[in-house]
C-alpha cells in the first residue's frame, strides 16, 4: 500500500512539473510570436516611400533598391519561417518534447535579432540619405548667398586686396566649381556624395570669408602703417646718434634690417593669402616695434637723469664725508666720557671705506659722461644705485648720531630713576614708621639691605669714567625690580600686622567660653611677638573662622571702613 501511494505522489510530481515547463514554454511563444508580429507591423514601407520623392537615378535608386530587397526578404522570408518555427515549438511543448521545444525557440530568437539588426541599418541608412537632402537643401542656400556676396565685395573693392586679388578669385571660382559639382551630384540623385561637397563649402566659404575681411587691414599695416613707424623710428634713431647718443648695444639699424625684411614676406605671404601666418608676425613686428620705441625713449630719459643727478650726487657724497668726520670727532669725544664697545668704534670707520667706493664708482661716471663712451641708459643704472647706496649710507650715520646723543640722555634718566627709586624706598621707611609695627621680620630686614645695594651698585657704575651705559641700564633693571617687590612687600606687612591685630582682639569675646580658640590665639599672639605677622593673622583667622565663620570678611569691612 505504501509503494501505491508512493507511486501515486510521484506521478503527480512529475505531472507537475510538466505542467508548470509546458506553461513556461507557452509564454515564451507567445512572446515570440508578439515580436514576430511587432517586426511586421514596423512602418519600413512607409519609409520606403519617402525615398521616391527624391531623385530616384544614381545612388538613390540603388540604395532604394537594396532596401527594398532587403525588406521583401524579410516579410516573405525571414518572418515566415519565424512562423513555422513558432508553430513546431507549439507542437513540441504539447508533446513535451522539451529540449526540441528550447532548440526551436533559440533558433526562433536567432532569426528575430537578424531581422532586428537588418530593420535597423535599413531605417538608419534610410534617415541618414533624406537627412541628407534636407540639409543639403538647407544649406546649399546660405553657402550660394555667401559665395555672391565673396564674389561681389571683391568686385567692388579688388583695389583693397592688391596682389591677393588673384588668389582670392581663383579660390571663388574653384567654389563654384563645387557648387556646380554638388548640383550635378543632386540631380544624379547622390545625396551622400553630394552631403561631403556640402561640408567641404562650409569649411572653405567660412575660411575664404575670413580671409577677405582680414585681408585689407593687414595690406593697410604693411603697405602703410608699418613702413611709416619704422621710417619714423630710422629718423629718430640717427637724430639721437647725431645728438651723441651711444645706441650700439640696441642694435637698431640690425634689427630694422629684419623687420624690414619680415615685412616684404609678409606682403608675398598676403599674395598667397597665407593670413593666419601674417597676422601672427604682423603682431610679432609690432611689439618689436614698440620695444626699439622704448629703448630709445629709456635711453633719452636717462640722460635727462644722469645730466640731472650727477652734480648733485657729488655733493651729497662730499656732504656725507663731512658727516662722517664731524661723527668720528664725535666718537673721540664720547669715548672719553662713555664706554663704547669695539663695533661702535668701527662703524664709522665702516662707513667712511663705503663712502671712498661710492666715490670711486661716481668719479668712474663722471668721466663717461665727459668722454660720452657709454649708454646713458647704463650710466643711469649705475648712478641710481649709487643713490641709493648712498640714502643707506646716510641713514645708517643719522642712526649712529642719534645713539651717541642718546648716551647723554640715558645717563640723565637713569640718574632721575635712581633718584625715584630712593625716594620710593624712604616712602616705604615712612608706611613702616606710621604704622607703628612692633618689630621687622628678619627676611624683610634681608630685602631692605639686597634694595641699598642694589641702589648703590647703579651709583658706583654712574661714578666710573667712561661710562658704560649698557651695564649701567641692566644694573637698573635689577633695581627697580628689587624696589617694587620691597614696596609691595612693606604693604603686606603693614596689612597683615592691622589685621592679625584686629582678628586677635575680635576673637577674645570667644576666648573663656572655647578652649580652641584660646590655644589658637595664643598661637597667633606668639607668632605675632616673633614678628612673623602672616603666620599670626593665618592663626587667628583660621582659629575664629571655626566658631564664627565670615568674620575675617566682616573684620576687613570694618578696617576699610575706618580708614576711608
Amino acid at each position: 500500500m505504501q509503494y501505491v501511494i508512493a507511486g501515486i505522489g510521484l506521478i503527480l510530481i512529475i505531472f507537475l512539473i510538466g505542467f508548470i515547463s509546458r506553461k513556461k514554454y507557452y509564454t515564451e511563444i507567445d512572446r515570440y510570436e508578439a515580436w514576430k508580429i511587432d517586426i511586421m507591423n514596423r512602418p519600413v514601407s512607409e519609409e520606403l516611400s519617402k525615398v521616391k520623392q527624391l531623385n530616384m537615378t544614381g545612388q538613390t535608386e540603388e540604395l532604394f533598391e537594396t532596401w527594398r530587397q532587403g525588406w521583401d526578404e524579410i516579410v516573405a522570408v525571414q518572418l515566415p519561417e519565424v512562423e513555422e518555427l513558432l508553430f513546431d515549438a507549439e507542437e513540441y511543448t504539447d508533446k513535451f518534447r522539451y529540449s526540441k521545444t528550447k532548440q526551436t525557440l533559440s533558433r526562433i530568437e536567432e532569426v528575430l535579432k537578424q531581422t532586428e539588426e537588418k530593420i535597423e541599418s535599413i531605417l538608419e541608412e534610410l534617415n541618414t540619405l533624406v537627412g541628407s537632402e534636407e540639409k543639403n537643401r538647407e544649406e546649399i542656400e546660405s553657402l550660394q548667398e555667401s559665395h555672391r556676396n565673396s564674389k561681389k565685395q571683391l568686385l567692388a573693392y579688388r583695389h583693397t586686396y592688391g596682389q591677393s586679388a588673384k588668389k582670392i578669385e581663383a579660390t571663388l571660382d574653384k567654389l563654384a566649381l563645387e557648387i556646380n559639382q554638388f548640383n550635378e551630384l543632386t540631380e544624379q540623385g547622390n545625396y551622400l556624395d553630394a552631403r561631403e561637397i556640402v561640408l567641404g563649402l562650409a569649411e572653405e566659404v567660412k575660411t575664404i570669408s575670413y580671409k577677405m575681411e582680414t585681408v585689407p587691414r593687414l595690406l593697410s599695416d604693411c603697405d602703410s602703417l608699418l613702413p611709416s613707424q619704422l621710417s619714423e623710428l630710422e629718423t629718430g634713431f640717427y637724430e639721437m646718434k647725431d645728438q651723441g647718443y651711444k645706441l650700439d648695444h640696441i642694435e637698431v639699424e640690425k634689427k630694422l634690417s629684419s623687420l624690414k625684411s619680415s615685412l616684404s614676406t609678409f606682403n608675398q605671404n598676403l599674395e598667397d593669402l597665407q593670413v593666419e601666418e601674417v597676422e601672427e608676425g604682423i603682431q610679432d613686428l609690432k611689439v618689436k616695434v614698440e620695444t626699439l620705441y622704448d629703448l630709445l625713449e629709456k635711453e633719452v630719459h636717462a640722460k635727462h637723469f644722469v645730466l640731472q643727478y650727477k652734480d648733485q650726487t657729488t655733493e651729497g657724497l662730499i656732504k656725507t664725508k663731512e658727516e662722517n668726520e664731524s661723527i668720528k670727532s664725535e666718537v673721540n669725544i664720547v669715548q672719553q666720557g662713555y664706554h663704547l664697545n669695539e663695533a661702535d668704534l668701527k662703524t664709522p670707520r665702516e662707513i667712511e671705506k663705503r663712502i671712498i667706493q661710492l666715490s670711486k664708482r661716481h668719479e668712474q661716471i663722471m668721466i663717461k659722461v665727459e668722454n660720452n663712451e657709454t649708454a646713458y641708459s647704463h650710466l643711469s643704472e649705475e648712478l641710481k644705485e649709487i643713490r641709493t647706496l648712498l640714502e643707506e649710507l646716510n641713514q645708517e650715520q643719522s642712526d649712529f648720531n642719534l645713539y651717541l646723543q642718546n648716551l647723554r640722555k640715558d645717563e640723565l634718566t637713569t640718574r632721575e630713576k635712581i633718584h625715584d627709586l630712593r625716594k620710593k624706598v624712604a616712602e616705604a621707611s615712612r608706611m613702616i614708621s606710621k604704622s607703628n609695627v612692633p618689630g621687622l621680620p628678619a627676611d624683610y630686614k634681608d630685602l631692605l639691605e639686597e634694595v641699598h645695594r642694589k641702589l648703590e651698585q647703579v651709583n658706583a657704575a654712574l661714578t666710573e669714567k667712561p661710562l658704560n651705559m649698557k651695564f649701567i641700564q641692566e644694573t637698573l633693571l635689577g633695581a627697580e625690580d628689587t624696589v617694587n617687590h620691597f614696596f609691595h612687600k612693606t604693604e603686606d606687612l603693614i596689612e597683615n600686622v592691622i589685621l592679625s591685630e584686629k582678628i586677635i582682639q575680635y576673637g577674645n569675646r570667644y576666648r573663656s567660653r572655647y578652649s580652641s580658640v584660646r590655644d589658637g590665639l595664643e598661637s597667633a599672639e606668639e607668632a605675632f611677638r616673633q614678628y612673623d605677622y602672616r603666620k599670626a593673622l593665618e592663626e587667628a583667622a583660621t582659629t575664629i573662622e571655626k566658631v564664627e565663620p565670615g568674620a575675617l570678611k566682616r573684620i576687613e569691612k570694618m578696617i576699610n571702613s575706618e580708614e576711608n
